[in-house]
């Protein structure tokens, strides 16, 4: 009943003349005060929801919820692909509006593994505060639920999958919606928005979903309610993200797993041959030794300055992670970023533990993740990739070898590789980094990070090439919320101060 009435309200408030600024950030501030205890309670209710995006059942409730949550809020809701997970479009059309923004959520998440999780169910939320304010597992006591209907910390922590990555900005963002709903204001420009279920899975379907409804997506700028900020926590815009190509490597010993004793020093150990042939890739100090694998990156005095600008305290971020020595791609973390890189993330041979076993392997994985950055052309480092590889003598193969490939007397890898998206980037002085970087020096009092890139990935490239329409991301989570992680969290105050962020975003005026 609430949400029919919000929806009413809507037709029947005046609006708010934004472009005289008549709504101030004291506004924004009281009403989201007002509010934050049903954002809380709407926030449970959506993480109870399991968005495993390879369980099409949760995904279909998820859709469900989200589908009606935008529908009681005035927009028009429909399914632009449908494969095993929808994804999910939402558009309000303002009269007389001569602009249109497209907005980006994410709203699926990583599985979960109970076991390594501090409560029962990674899905029931569950509300911890600490003594010390420190954010390490185990530190972080369970309290009532409802302590939030008193005196809030803004230190206390939500613990549940996705509270971050991405339920949280999808509650801040609805939420924002509510709070211009209540205070009148109706934007000056179209709104549409997808809300991807899929993007865990890298997106597949997205691609051609955003070429086929290219016309319905037309917007003239992106934003993406997603990801953390900057590690001090302030006000960041982030103008680029690295895109991402998973890459499989498999080296072959004998049919089947041999006795290491009986054939030790003779049959051929798979798990060597991987390890060293990785050995190749890169040097002592990280740097990718493949020829041409950085080809077409610059840093010039102006895109220095730009990541020269960013306040990172480097020596205190490695204290907080456990290391001192770096790669030396670049000088610093920001410079790094802009650099394609290559990761180990996972690697396997036989057995280990409990279960090890003296024999010589089959065969080993190195599972590896490359991220792209704007000038890096996947096909290109897949090419390298693959030239460097038979130059240390293998043959590379796309299948497991076959008998008589075994008996040639030659050695194969198996490489399988597949592009989920490339990287972006938008120009600072872009409509839509002057829409949010205004919008946040208006809120803030002073200017937000800016960040020519971020690290992670995430699918925007379909958007900005399809639709050419230049995309700025609006980080509004704690930056230590352990996303992808057991025991992900969001801090009470980021995801209160994040509605507010995101509604002071949504009332700016488009120039």
């Amino acid at each position: 009943m609430k949400k029919l009435l919000l929806s009413l309200m809507m037709t029947a408030m005046p609006m708010t003349a934004i472009a005289e600024n008549q709504l101030s950030p004291q506004d924004i501030r009281a009403e989201v005060e007002r509010i934050k205890l049903d954002a809380l309670d709407t926030f449970k209710e959506y993480l109870a929801i399991p968005n495993d995006g390879r369980k099409p059942d949760d995904i279909a409730m998820l859709a469900d919820w989200v589908e009606n949550a935008f529908s009681t809020r005035g927009f028009e809701v429909s399914r632009l692909a449908e494969p095993e997970n929808p994804l999910l479009y939402a558009k309000r059309m303002v009269p007389g509006a001569d602009k249109t923004m497209l907005v980006y959520l994410q709203a699926d998440g990583q599985p979960v593994d109970p076991s390594a999780w501090y409560q029962e169910n990674p899905y029931g939320a569950v509300l911890r505060e600490s003594d010390t304010n420190t954010w390490e597992n185990g530190q972080w006591q369970d309290i009532s639920w409802d302590s939030l209907k008193g005196d809030i910390n803004p230190d206390w922590r939500i613990y549940a999958r996705s509270a971050s990555d991405s339920k949280g900005p999808n509650i801040q963002f609805l939420m924002a919606l509510d709070v211009l709903e209540n205070l009148g204001v109706t934007t000056d420009y179209n709104l549409k928005v997808v809300i991807d279920t899929e993007e865990e899975l890298s997106s597949p379907h997205l691609p051609q979903a955003v070429m086929d409804n290219r016309e319905e997506l037309a917007a003239d700028m992106l934003l993406i309610f997603d990801g953390p900020p900057h590690r001090s926590g302030g006000p960041t815009l982030s103008f680029g993200a690295r895109g991402i190509t998973d890459l499989t490597l498999k080296t072959f010993g004998p049919k089947v797993a041999q006795h290491s004793g009986h054939f030790g020093n003779y049959a051929p150990n798979p798990a060597f041959q991987l390890v060293q042939l990785l050995a190749t890739m890169k040097n002592a100090d990280g740097v990718v030794t493949i020829p041409g694998f950085y080809d077409g990156v610059e840093i010039t005095p102006d895109v220095q300055k730009i990541l020269d600008d960013v306040p990172n305290n480097e020596e205190e971020m490695r204290e907080k992670m456990g290391f001192s020595v770096v790669d030396k791609v670049a000088n610093s973390l920001e410079a790094s970023i802009q650099y394609p890189s290559l990761n180990i993330r996972g690697m396997g041979s036989a057995w280990i533990g409990d279960q090890v076993r003296t024999i010589i392997p089959p065969d080993a994985t190195a599972e590896i993740d490359i991220r792209l950055v704007k000038e890096s052309d996947p096909e290109y480092l897949m090419g390298l990739i693959k030239a460097h590889i038979e130059k240390q003598g293998y043959v590379v193969i796309s299948e497991p070898p076959t008998d008589a490939q075994r008996m040639s007397g030659k050695r194969f890898v198996q490489m399988n590789h597949f592009t989920s998206y490339p990287a972006f980037r938008t120009d600072f002085d872009s409509l839509p980094g002057r829409f949010a970087k205004s919008a946040l020096t208006h809120f803030n009092g002073s200017a937000p990070i800016m960040l020519r890139t971020m690290g992670g990935s995430i699918p925007i490239s379909p958007f900005v090439d399809t639709l050419d329409v230049p995309a700025v991301t609006v980080p509004t989570v704690n930056p230590d919320n352990n996303q992808h992680s057991p025991n992900e969290n969001i801090r009470v105050g980021n995801f209160i101060d994040g509605i507010a962020t995101i509604a002071a975003v949504l009332a700016e005026k488009v120039e």
